[in-house]
């Protein structure tokens, strides 16, 4: 019944290899807005998701998390339109589905420390654009389906896939589990658990759904960017590693996103949080990495540092963002004058087509 996916992602590249992180060659480009500090002082603001109205693409919305708080969500001048109290919300993410004769619906997903739950929230589009227009989104206290996970959860993704329609994946803190759960008319249904290569800790995930391809990064210990297919058996036992600290990677993979040129091609971006740039790779195999950027001040805004989340998308959503937006999480927000808390930043990606000549 669930076939047509509307939720798009984005990424884009430079045209320069490098083996040794030291080495890399990295452009800059401007931020052109940012967001209102969150409410918690010091590290909180952590993912944000990007959800394209279709209805009226210039009143598509940005979802933030506060993982020590709730969640936000701003429109496309990157004010403030709502804010819920939900707990320890660390990821977040989402898709919007046809399903059939009833319309347009999105799903968006995210991880609750609070309760050590996957939390789902269904919204039909309509319903979603009628908010965006009034500029007041506020989503629900209470979502719509809870799962379960009996971990302690960190990162999650969203994805429809052609076998499995609606899912999502989340991480363990402190540990190498992940979950694959899927939705049905029933609510949320746990498919399978595995191991991320054993890793320390994983947290930044995108799920490429034509691919059929779970991106994962590792953190901590090794630094690793795996890339895992998704078959009917379900078999996690051989990832491709794309890229790691030995390579481009420096410190931990953070937030990791997929730029769509076509079906099938385009390419992967990742926040590497040593250097504070964003490397970007093709997003099919053998996932060659292409180059990296920066975002750097413009006007009184500052430059991005100690990235956690990312979310991109290639759709003109009006005049300011001609070839999609790019948002990320800055972890200093470190302008003219010292602050206590977090933000995000907004970023046209016309500005990284520009700077990489692409």
């Amino acid at each position: 019944m669930l076939k047509n996916i509307y939720f798009s992602f984005l990424i884009c590249c430079s045209f320069f290899v490098s083996s040794d992180p030291e080495d890399k060659i990295v452009y800059v480009v401007k931020p052109s807005a940012e967001t209102p500090q969150v409410i918690t002082k010091g590290d909180a603001a952590d993912d944000p998701a990007i959800w394209i109205n279709n209805l009226s693409t210039s009143n598509s919305l940005i979802f933030g998390t506060d993982k020590k708080s709730g969640v936000y969500t701003y429109d496309l001048d990157a004010k403030k339109i709502g804010y819920t109290k939900l707990g320890n919300i660390n990821n977040i993410d989402l898709r919007s589905v046809n399903l059939d004769e009833f319309g347009t619906y999105t799903f968006i997903f995210a991880s609750n420390r609070t309760t050590s739950t996957l939390d789902l929230w269904i919204y039909e589009d309509e319903a979603m654009d009628a908010l965006a227009k009034s500029k007041n989104f506020n989503i629900e206290k209470d979502p719509s389906f809870k799962g379960s996970t009996n971990m302690i959860v960190y990162g999650v993704c969203a994805g429809y896939d052609q076998e499995f329609g609606v899912i999502a994946f989340i991480t363990e803190d402190e540990g190498s589990r992940v979950q694959m759960w899927s939705y049905n008319e029933n609510g949320l249904s746990l498919l399978k658990t595995f191991n991320n290569a054993n890793a320390a800790q994983s947290e930044g995930c995108v799920y490429d759904d034509e691919n059929r391809t779970l991106i994962i990064s590792e953190e901590q210990d090794r630094g690793i960017l795996r890339a895992y297919k998704i078959n009917t058996n379900l078999d996690f036992s051989n990832p491709v590693i794309i890229d790691s600290r030995s390579g481009n990677i420096d410190d931990d993979p953070e937030g990791v996103t997929i730029y769509k040129t076509s079906t099938n091609d385009g390419y992967i971006l990742l926040s590497s949080q040593g250097d504070n740039s964003f490397n970007v790779y093709n997003r099919t195999e053998p996932y060659n990495y292409l180059g990296s950027f920066k975002i750097g001040h413009s006007g009184k805004i500052d430059n991005v540092n100690d990235t956690d989340g990312i979310d991109v998308v290639s759709t003109r959503l009006n005049s300011k963002y001609p070839k999609g937006l790019l948002v990320v999480q800055d972890g200093t927000n470190d302008g003219n004058k010292i602050v206590k808390r977090q933000n995000f930043k907004y970023v046209s990606f016309e500005e990284v087509i520009k700077a990489l000549e692409l």
